[in-house]
């Protein structure tokens, strides 16, 4: 069924290339191309990367928190996708929001690569201890990073560290820590590992130490709710362990209902009997709260575990963290 907006397709729109939208930094670039590389032996026509600038990637000097939250890393691609500029869009699941534009579906993620954290430091002097990475950093270093998420689990182990604001794309951040903007710096693994920079990282935190952001990891893709032969091309290659987890996570955050201004931590596994885990955190930016509770169930119960953890994460947490 078709429109006067949307025009039939013809054997020449059938032969056109599909647009890949795709934030600009060369992880963004990366993770569109292994999922080109993914979908292409089983679509029949060319893809091509279509890179666009987001308000996210262009101010650079403020928290997200400040200037409208992680949406803004999608805003502008999902206008395109809107507009039929584009027609699939890629991103790294953790900066999508939970709720997309109408219209809009996330409609597949892909394999999860590595949910956790890594920290990195400037100058080591002795060996870290993996079981107690944090108690190395001299006291009151001062640690970069744009995510409260993770500001709030480094102070409530570390009340003394010192933080400060450390935005911009992976190398960057990495030759701000190198030039001395700060002593340390916390990134997601993933991203290291997929640039070719997993030895940047100084110790590799397991979520039990720092309860990673939902969706970290995992390349998540967007398209029209109405493009049902795109959304069949997307299915077939869609990792059910990635979107079982993703599911629980981000349900967890739409039940939650925070702000960018609201640390919160999500992270979930299939356990080797067949259920899934998952672990949700809430906690104040200054680390003097924070709150950490999980839940297991079926797979198939997904979407009801993560809302039923987040109801009670909520339930038990001060009301003013979400306002």
């Amino acid at each position: 069924m078709t429109t006067a907006m949307h025009p039939p397709v013809t054997p020449h729109d059938r032969a056109s290339p599909l647009r890949v939208g795709t934030r600009g930094s060369p992880l963004a670039l990366i993770q569109t191309r292994l999922f080109i590389e993914l979908l292409r032996p089983t679509c029949p026509r060319v893809l091509v990367e279509h890179p666009i600038r987001t308000t996210g990637d262009a101010v650079q000097n403020r928290r997200l928190a400040e200037i409208g939250g992680k949406g803004l890393f999608a805003k502008e691609i999902h206008e395109a996708l809107a507009d039929r500029r584009i027609d699939f869009a890629v991103h790294s699941l953790k900066d999508l929001e939970t709720t997309l534009p109408p219209g809009i579906v996330l409609a597949c993620t892909l394999a999860r690569d590595d949910a956790r954290d890594a920290l990195i430091l400037r100058d080591v002097d002795a060996p870290i201890d993996p079981a107690d990475p944090f108690a190395g950093l001299p006291a009151g270093a001062l640690v970069g990073t744009a995510s409260v998420r993770r500001q709030a689990q480094l102070l409530h182990v570390r009340p003394d560290l010192a933080i400060t604001t450390l935005r911009g794309n992976v190398q960057t951040r990495l030759d701000k820590l190198a030039a001395g903007d700060c002593a340390a710096s916390v990134l997601a693994n993933a991203g290291l590992k997929r640039l070719g920079l997993a030895a940047r990282a100084n110790v590799v935190l397991e979520p039990d130490t720092m309860v990673p952001a939902a969706g970290q990891g995992i390349i998540g893709v967007t398209v029209r709710e109405e493009d049902t032969e795109f959304r069949e091309l997307l299915a077939a290659i869609e990792d059910s362990a990635a979107k079982a987890v993703s599911t629980a996570e981000r349900a967890m955050l739409t039940r939650l209902d925070g702000s960018c201004r609201t640390p919160i931590g999500g992270h979930a596994r299939l356990l080797p009997n067949g259920e899934l885990h998952l672990t949700g955190l809430v906690a104040r930016a200054d680390g003097s709260f924070l709150l950490k509770r999980s839940m297991q169930g079926p797979v198939r119960d997904a979407d009801s575990i993560g809302r039923e953890l987040g109801a009670c994460l909520r339930a038990d947490c001060p009301s003013d963290l979400f306002a």
